[in-house]
């Protein structure tokens, strides 16, 4: 086998007595050099007495660099959340803002549905009313059956208009209603992604 010096890497004293520094290693037979075959040596005590044989070396760090790595972490951290919440405050602001406005478009949807209601109910009670006076004015059992049939076939055509108007006032409402929280929403999912 043969041995090698590395100068400069742990310190030595040669037999002339003066101190050199370096590092002996020995090949193992004629193979190529490589991780697998140098076996390397150092003069110099080990950094840290329990670095011996095939015990682990601890990895000492300095307490006024751990509390600036953790410094650093905690203010990043906080940087993060800070950003999150005026993020997270913007949505909710839009969001409350959709809301009020939905609120107000329904609110006016409501009184318009109401304002519907009480026309439909005034012509129905005119209509009613009118019936009962032509009751009155019937000479027989045929008019009275008569003025019953017509009044039956004009009630249930009212009824079926008045019923399609309430439904497209309704549906209007909702639709109305709906689309500002829809396009809020939109608006901040977009933003959050």
């Amino acid at each position: 086998m043969k041995e090698h010096w590395l100068p400069g890497a742990a310190p030595y004293r040669e037999a002339s007595g003066s101190v050199g520094s370096g590092t002996w290693f020995r090949l193992k037979g004629s193979k190529p050099v490589n991780d697998a075959n140098v076996k390397v040596e150092t003069n110099a005590d080990p950094l840290n007495e329990t670095a011996k044989g095939s015990e682990k070396i601890r990895l000492e760090v300095p307490l006024f660099v751990a509390q600036g790595l953790f410094r650093g972490f905690a203010e990043q951290g906080a940087t993060r959340a800070k950003e999150n919440l005026e993020k997270m405050k913007a949505a909710s602001e839009e969001i409350g803002e959709a809301l009020r406005e939905a609120y107000s478009t329904n609110a006016t949807g409501a009184a318009d549905y109401g304002a519907k209601i009480m026309q439909i109910s005034s012509v129905n009670a005119n209509s009613a009313w009118e019936f009962l006076v032509q009751l009155a004015g019937a000479k027989s059992l045929a008019d009275v059956v008569n003025l019953s049939t017509v009044q039956s076939r004009k009630t249930f055509e009212a009824a079926s208009d008045q019923n399609r108007e309430l439904w497209e006032l309704a549906r209007k409402v909702a639709t109305e209603t709906a689309e500002p929280i829809k396009k809020s929403f939109n608006r901040v999912l977009h933003k959050a992604s």
